[in-house]
């Protein structure tokens, strides 16, 4: 291997921002409020944009209606029959449910500290004064006496100093930082006091079908439109989204729906019919033509994903210590110089000090237990999924074009 392997590796995982794995910090005080992007397709068909912050002042088009009704000709319409007594039982219905759950839907305010101005900066003075850097969403799922607890996504608290939570009858109240999971966007807050707010019950994401009614419930662009409802059906009861997180990137599950979901809805509530919550609003497709295509995180990975966020501050998972990038990612004259032949698998950028015990850089990986990959997304679910810390793994690994198997034993997040 020459000698500017390590440059060309190192400039490959920057160009890729694939590093494999990384702690799940609270906040990042380097980071501004970024949501999670998706992975960047060859063909840059789609943009995905999380419906998380607000930054932008809302603008309402007006256009003139064609004048379609200006004809001389008249035509006999027969009346509709409308079973009035049903349809204002159905409407009533539906307004109570959502009256109940709305107050559980509050506003997330991620406080930040302000950028100097040029002439503190110039005299040597940094800004102390802490402002909101942007609004979200988050839903009340538990009251444990004057403990009150709120999922959000990790995207709308991310490098925040401070955490403020608006409340539905307008009081806003200092919030307390559980956990946060960058790779499923998911963050728990606390909130202190005597609230007398109901929670959200969790419904069971599994049972969900294609073509339920759904409600997306959140404060799009920011708290003037907060309490906002969206009706929807559910159009996919599970996507699997390849998206690119601060933790890397990521291939997350998710409920597909045509209710609005805007900059603002994330950390929102997608309900059934039932005022139950089936879904974390989390991000939508953004492209020209494109409309009607919204993303939730279901309610069952949630809950999964919360219940160690309380107890641990993060998510547990099995850790290997490599930093890895796909082949496909890799440009071509990279992969003449690093001398690697294979058309598929991933390509170990970055080792640690136990994991290079095993790996080299350079070598590459085609294979887990005999399951193919070919990204580094690929590789992440396949260990998220089938194993755990302690486990053994075995890897297909190339190196300098000669087949061997490498085994090693999986660490754990909290313990590298």
């Amino acid at each position: 291997m020459n000698s500017d392997f390590n440059g060309i590796i190192l400039l490959v995982s920057q160009q890729m921002e694939v590093a494999m794995e990384r702690d799940h910090e609270y906040y990042n005080e380097n980071a501004h409020l970024q949501p999670p992007q998706p992975k960047k397709q060859n063909a840059g068909f789609l943009k995905m944009v999380l419906a998380g912050v607000v930054g932008s002042a809302l603008t309402l088009g007006v256009t003139e209606l064609p004048d379609y009704f200006s004809h001389d000709e008249t035509e006999t319409i027969s009346p509709v029959t409308v079973d009035n007594s049903t349809a204002s039982k159905s409407t009533s219905n539906l307004s109570q449910m959502l009256e109940q759950v709305s107050p559980a839907i509050v506003g997330v305010i991620n406080m930040q500290q302000a950028p100097s101005s040029i002439y503190d900066i110039l005299s040597g003075n940094q800004s102390t004064d802490i402002t909101p850097a942007g609004t979200g969403s988050g839903v009340i799922y538990q009251v444990d006496g004057n403990n009150t607890y709120i999922v959000t996504n990790n995207h709308v608290v991310e490098g925040a100093k401070e955490l403020k939570v608006k409340l539905s009858n307008g009081k806003t109240i200092d919030a307390e930082l559980m956990g946060t999971d960058a790779l499923t966007d998911i963050a728990v807050l606390k909130i202190t006091g005597d609230l007398d707010i109901k929670p959200v019950a969790f419904a069971d994401s599994s049972k969900i079908r294609i073509g339920e009614p759904v409600y997306a419930i959140g404060n799009p662009l920011g708290l003037e439109l907060a309490g906002t409802v969206t009706e929807g059906i559910v159009s996919s009861k599970e996507r699997t989204m390849e998206v690119e997180t601060s933790a890397g990137n990521a291939s997350v599950k998710v409920i597909q729906t045509d209710a609005a979901i805007n900059p603002g809805n994330s950390g929102g509530a997608l309900i059934n019919t039932n005022g139950q919550l089936i879904g974390i609003n989390s991000m939508k497709i953004s492209a020209n033509q494109v409309e009607g295509i919204g993303f939730a995180i279901p309610s069952n990975d949630t809950k999964t994903i919360i219940e160690q966020l309380v107890k641990n501050g993060k998510v547990e998972r099995p850790y290997m210590g490599l930093g890895l990038v796909g082949i496909s990612d890799v440009p071509d004259e990279y992969l003449k110089e690093l001398k690697i032949t294979q058309k598929k698998g991933v390509v170990v950028a970055q080792t640690d000090s136990i994991s290079r015990e095993k790996f080299n850089k350079g070598d590459v990986i085609t294979a887990i237990d005999g399951h193919n990959v070919e990204s580094d997304s690929e590789v992440r679910n396949y260990i998220y999924t089938h194993h755990k810390a302690g486990d053994s793994v075995t890897f297909t690994v190339y190196r300098e074009d000669k087949k061997t198997e490498v085994t090693m034993t999986l660490r754990s997040t909290n313990n590298k």
